[in-house]
């Protein structure tokens, strides 16, 4: 499985944890944890060839560049969306970068 989405999956997953145990968030446990399975069996689909795991990744990743991009831009917090934010441009940005070799 590709590492650098596991890592992503893992970081969105504490994310959400953090925002519960910080301010008792559970709409930020929910989301965290949810988006971080999400890409996890993605990630997983991607490693046996399976197209579902690239939209799975691909779809999370840009909802939450376009979600958290504009808590950001609203916030300028930089923890939680901007952070957030820079994963999900990396994450997609590697994509377009891979498609782009083969």
């Amino acid at each position: 499985m590709d590492k650098l989405h596991v890592a992503y999956a893992l970081a969105i997953a504490a994310g959400g944890l953090a925002g519960y145990i910080k301010a008792g968030s559970i709409p930020s446990l929910a989301a965290g944890v949810s988006f971080g399975v999400v890409v996890l069996v993605g990630t997983y689909l991607v490693s046996i060839q399976q197209p579902l795991g690239q939209i799975l990744v691909i779809g999370t990743a840009v909802a939450l560049t376009f979600v958290m991009g504009k808590r950001f831009m609203n916030s300028g917090k930089v923890m939680p969306a901007g952070v957030v934010t820079l994963l999900s441009l990396l994450v997609l940005l590697r994509f377009a970068y891979v498609k782009l070799l083969s």
